[in-house]
Parts: structure tokens; sequence; C-alpha cells
């Protein structure tokens, strides 16, 4: 049954809406638990059976939702999760947040995004609201979904209408929850930007309407282009400082002083997580079809890709000044997750170290509160358990994610030697301390 867009805006203002959730990762889930607290029905579509069992268990597979939440909405609120795309037959909006990598370092994969879409458009109904949150390049709202999605003969603007609004998810960060971090929404029509605008606001206290899904598109690729371009500026001039023998931590600290002009950011073994290692790669790509090729964003990639392995040459350089042979030293990563205190390994640079350390052989373990073991790739391990006699076996404890319940005065204790990729000693003048 055909509905205009006067009967879908009333539905919003009503809380009569049904929204389907697919995907219900780091960024679907928290969406979609937002939803159904703030009494709309919702439909989460999963296609992971291990993460449908654990929800259907009620227990949370993400840092950012506890088991308890999870529970407490689901014996509250309508929230349903289902493993095929029948459901979105009652759904009014359709939300995607599916994953978006790379095939290869600068070459987008948006297959994840294309399956959904093609799995929504089987069972889409007219007047429907269809936004895509997944992070990818300009133009993928207009070029590929909306083509998709008029396949059966619907027409944008008058039986479906399109939007995209990035995700602006923060995992871990505890300031920040879904409803406090202000949304940017774009539609390919007006018509799409308001009901987009009116939707999020069931949920977001500050929606910030922009004049096109290709505007929006844009945003989230320059909010990470920015951090990822800032992080390798200072990574390399963390590599600088060393070689002129200056402590970069202090300068970065003397500068934050300045209450204009300047904003902190930190040096670190890489940049791990679903976004900054790869949203300004999709950026590049896309600009090199238009003929432009960007040179910051390929020079800020490839030395933010450089970190773990020179950390590792770091810290064989300081080994070999203690007298120890590189090659046939013990090393402790402490901390393995991408982010501290947060259960998320994608992209961290600790396993990266920890693959180069395997390929020079040297006898590398890892302690992790919050990973007991690793099998990754071409890793098996254990986290190791921690005391002061494990710690003497090492002949340097190698920092990679500071978790605020790690005791690092008693690892300082009982180390003969530290690189501190994450300035967790900033105030100590520990001979056995080694910075970034």
């Amino acid at each position: 049954m055909k509905r205009g867009i006067s009967v879908i805006k009333q539905k919003i203002k009503d809380k009569q809406i049904k929204v389907a959730v697919v995907g219900l990762g780091y960024v679907g889930l928290p969406l979609a638990l937002e939803f159904a607290k703030r009494g709309l029905s919702v439909i989460g579509i999963e296609i992971d059976k291990h993460r449908v069992n654990q929800l259907r268990k009620r227990t949370s597979y993400i840092t950012d939702v506890t088991s308890q939440e999870l529970k407490a909405v689901c014996a509250k609120h309508d929230f349903v999760v289902l493993t095929d795309y029948k459901g979105i037959e009652k759904a009014d909006a359709v939300i995607i947040c599916v994953p978006t990598p790379l095939k290869r370092k600068y070459h987008p994969d948006i297959s994840y995004i294309k399956k959904a879409v093609r799995g929504i458009s089987r069972h889409i109904n007219k007047g429907t609201l269809v936004v895509l949150e997944s992070t990818t390049y300009p133009g993928t709202t207009e070029e590929v979904i909306l083509p998709l999605l008029e396949h059966k003969g619907f027409k944008h603007n008058r039986d479906f209408y399109l939007c995209f609004s990035p995700e602006r998810i923060d995992p871990g960060n505890l300031d920040y929850p879904v409803h406090k971090i202000p949304k940017v929404v774009g539609g390919l029509t007006p018509e799409a930007t308001q009901l987009g605008v009116l939707l999020y606001k069931n949920i977001i206290e500050k929606v910030v309407p922009v004049s096109s899904a290709r505007v929006a598109e844009v945003v989230k690729l320059l909010e990470n282009t920015f951090r990822l371009v800032n992080i390798g500026l200072i990574d390399e001039l963390a590599m600088m400082a060393h070689k002129m023998k200056v402590d970069i931590w202090e300068v970065i600290s003397a500068a934050s002083t300045k209450p204009f002009g300047f904003m902190p950011f930190l040096p670190g073994p890489g940049v791990g997580g679903h976004c900054i290692p790869k949203d300004p790669l999709y950026l590049y790509w896309k600009a090199r079809h238009h003929g432009f090729k960007s040179r910051f964003i390929k020079l800020a990639s490839g030395i933010v890709s450089s970190m773990p392995e020179y950390v590792v040459d770091r810290m064989q350089e300081e080994l070999k000044h203690r007298g120890i042979v590189p090659d046939k030293a013990k090393i402790l990563l402490m901390g393995v997750t991408y982010k501290k205190d947060v259960l998320d390994l994608r992209k961290s640079p600790a396993l990266d170290i920890i693959e180069i350390l395997a390929r020079h052989k040297v006898a590398v373990s890892y302690y992790d509160p919050l990973v007991p073991y690793l099998s990754i790739n071409q890793i098996d391990l254990k986290s190791i358990k921690l005391s002061a006699r494990v710690l003497r076996q090492f002949d340097c404890i190698l920092i990679c994610a500071a978790h605020t319940s790690v005791n690092y005065s008693f690892i300082l204790k009982n180390s003969q030697m530290i690189f501190d990729t994450r300035n967790v000693y900033k105030r100590s003048r520990d001979a056995k301390i080694y910075r970034l």
C-alpha cells in the first residue's frame, strides 16, 4: 500500500514507526537499543549466527553495551533479532550499519553494503525511509544504493526516501553515548533529509541536516582524515624528536598550554579500529577517480602504518644499548587491543608488532586483562598471569595499550626494561623506562 510522506512523518512524530537496523555490530547494536529505549519498535537484522545466539541469550559482545543493559531493553521494549531480510516488510525505516573494509590498501570493499541493499530491496514497502550509516566513499548512496532500490520500479521521493548519516560511535567513550553525539543527515532530496532528521530526533539531542547525501559522506571522511593526518604528523615528529634527543611528550604538554590554534595529538605504536586506518583511503580512492591525488592522505597513511616496525626497531636499539641481543630477548606486550579499556582487536598495531617479532624469531608473550587468548592470523597465544617472578623473566615490557585496570607501579617495580609507547610513566625518570 502506498504511503505518502505526510503519513510516515506523522508515524515518526507519534513514535509509531518500526525501525529495522541491518548489522548489529559496534554501530548497529547501540543504535538499535537506543531506538528501543525511546519506545520505538525495533527489528535487528544480523547474519552472523554467533552474534544472534549471543543476543538471544541476552549476552552482549561489544564494550559499549553491557549484558545487563541488553536484558533490560529486551525485557521492557519491543526489540527482536532476525537472521533474514523478511522482517523489512514490517519496517517503516531501515538503517544500514554493515562493515566497509578495504580489498587492498587503496581499494574500497562495499560488497557488504550491496548485499544488504539487495536483501532490503526484495522486501521493502512503499513509503519506507532508508538510511546508510556505513562509512563509504562519496557518491555511494546515489550511485550504488539508489539504483539497487529502484530496480523493481520503485522511484525515489515517491515510493521510498534515501539518506546518508555517518556513524560517529567512539567505542569506550562514556562521555559521549549515542544520544549525545550530534548526528549529520543528508538525503538525496530535501524531503528525504527532512524524514531522516525527524527519525534521529527521536534518539539524538542534536541533528544537523546538510544539503546532500554526498556532503554527509564527505563529512565522515573529513573527520577521520583530519585525525589520520595529525596522528601521522605527530608520529613523524616523535621520530624526529628522538633523533634530536628531545622528549616529544614534554613538547606536546608544553604546546598544549596555548589556548588557541593548537590541538594535541599523541604518538603511538600505530592506529587501529575500523575507521581511521581505512576511511581516509576511501576518500583517496574516490579522489583519484576525479583525477586528484591526495598527497597528505597517502603520506599520513604510510607513516602511521610504519609505526609498528619503527617501535620494534627502537625497542631492539634500546635492548642493544643494555647489552641484550635483540633476537634472543624475551618480550612481553602489555595490552593488545587497539584502544585502552576497549575489547576491540580490529587493526590493532599490537598484532602487527607480535607478527613482526615472530618473523624475527623473537620470543613474545602478552598480557591483556580484556583478551584471555589470541587466535588470529598466525598468532596463537594466551594472556600470561602477572606476577613479580613472571615479569622478571622478560627482557622488555612493551606497553601497547594502557588499560586503566593494570597496576603499572607493580610492573615498573618488577621489570628489567620498559618500552612505553603510551607515555604511561610520564612523571618517572627511572632509567629502565624508554619512551616512544
